[in-house]
């Protein structure tokens, strides 16, 4: 186990791309556009993220299951259906929509490159070992999910 895997919580680790994303954005040129386009394409990558994000958390609380990104063996109930049928994560989903709502706003095509690098971070050091612990604990049912369900979209 790598000492990056499941240390970094993903909300933490949003906050840090979203500062490096304006710190970006400040210091390299961007792409203008109007304020009120910027405003707009915000709201909605972000408001379709809240919504991706909390449909996850809820169908956790529903089956009364851990929502720690950083203790997947704490997970009780293995879900698939709502959400969950079509993303494996619906939370980090909506974590990524935002950031790239944000870099939208910053009107800045580098900083969006840094929601790639959030993607590649995730899918190595939270995700795989997320689902080789989810592997142990549900076996072949959850690898029958990981054959059904796509990890982001």
């Amino acid at each position: 186990m790598s000492t990056l895997e499941l240390k970094i919580p993903p909300a933490l680790l949003f906050v840090v791309v979203a500062i490096l994303m304006w710190l970006v954005s400040v210091w390299l040129p961007g792409i203008e556009f109007p304020l009120a386009i910027r405003i707009v394409a915000f709201m909605v990558f972000a408001g379709v993220g809240g919504v991706v994000a909390i449909a996850g958390v809820k169908a956790f609380a529903r089956v009364e299951t851990t929502v720690n990104p950083t203790a997947p063996e704490k997970s009780s109930s293995l879900v698939t259906s709502g959400i969950y049928g079509r993303t494996r994560n619906p939370m980090y989903v909506g974590l990524l929509l935002a950031l790239v709502g944000w870099g939208l706003f910053l009107s800045s095509a580098y900083s969006l490159v840094l929601c790639v690098g959030f993607v590649v971070y995730m899918n190595r050091f939270q995700i795989r070992r997320e689902e080789e612990v989810l592997t142990t604990v549900f076996g072949l049912d959850y690898q029958t999910y990981k054959e059904q369900v796509r990890r982001w979209f």
